[in-house]
């Protein structure tokens, strides 16, 4: 049988992309795009664009100027202002792209966002890469709104740097109080708004005098608790698949994931140590974890 021979096929531009809508107040969509030869044609939004470039840079027009997106940059698109979007280099670039809803940062930044879109802040790309870290968990909806709240105070100060921002004053009666509601609510949580509205207090000032005041910012805090009572459940016996929406996580792999940072070690293997020995301190030393 002869071969069949085939003309090289020239490659396809490259499209990846993923985009999903959080149970996050404020956020219309997260968006993580690989484009090798693809152009955006001017366009807009009614929302925010929060954008961070984490390979390669991306050029593109806004108000009839033209901007960039190299490494470290924040860039910030005001909604109802066209722009368009295209690769630097032949290799394209890898994005994550956040939408934000008005109630996130006012029409009264568009102006200054216009101006200058695009943010110099290692501080700020720091804190929205982990922003996207947080948002691509279900379950872990307090830690972004808690960094996403940071998030929209760091921009404001951005865009308003003769406005000074709220002194991070301590607050120690304010973070007990929510140190208590966390504790009442470990299984079923809290959102950062409720909490707020509930403590009678800004969300920026609630998260700040927290960790001011206990050296970890409320969403750990309500983790390690979650761990702590998973631990307890774990050494009476129960499987993890049982453990997880008994202490407050979303599903099993959202309790691995946690108990996994906090502990060292899977919730499953975390269980093995202390079969057969319950109650005994030998239990969990034999298998080489550290009883916290």
């Amino acid at each position: 049988m002869v071969p069949q021979h085939r003309a090289p096929c020239s490659p396809r531009p490259q499209r990846e992309i993923s985009a999903w809508r959080p149970r996050v107040p404020g956020v219309v969509e997260v968006f993580h795009a690989h484009y090798t030869e693809y152009a955006y044609p001017m366009h807009v939004h009614e929302a925010w664009t929060l954008l961070i470039v984490d390979d390669g840079a991306v050029r593109y027009d806004l108000a009839r100027h033209e901007h960039g997106t190299p490494r470290d940059t924040v860039s910030l698109l005001p909604p109802y202002v066209p722009h368009n979007g295209s690769p630097v280099t032949e290799h394209g670039f890898r994005k994550r792209v956040l939408y934000l809803d008005l109630s996130r940062l006012d029409e009264s930044l568009i102006g200054p966002a216009v101006d200058a879109p695009d943010l110099v802040d290692p501080v700020l790309r720091r804190r929205v890469g982990q922003l996207h870290a947080a948002l691509a968990h279900p379950g872990d909806e307090l830690e972004a709104e808690s960094r996403l709240t940071l998030v929209g105070e760091r921009l404001r100060g951005q865009l308003r740097p003769r406005l000074p921002g709220e002194p991070a004053r301590p607050d120690p009666a304010l973070a007990r109080r929510l140190r208590e509601l966390l504790d009442a609510r470990l299984v079923e949580g809290v959102a950062l708004a409720e909490a707020a509205r509930l403590l009678q207090a800004h969300p920026a000032h609630l998260v700040r005098a927290f960790s001011a005041a206990y050296g970890i910012a409320p969403h750990q805090y309500l983790m390690s608790r979650r761990v702590e009572r998973a631990r307890r459940l774990l050494l009476d016996g129960r499987p993890p698949g049982e453990v997880a929406p008994a202490t407050g996580f979303f599903d099993q792999s959202h309790l691995n994931r946690h108990f996994r940072k906090l502990v060292g070690v899977p919730p499953g293997r975390y269980a093995r140590a202390g079969l057969g020995a319950a109650g005994t301190p030998g239990a969990v030393r034999a298998s080489g974890l550290r009883a916290a």
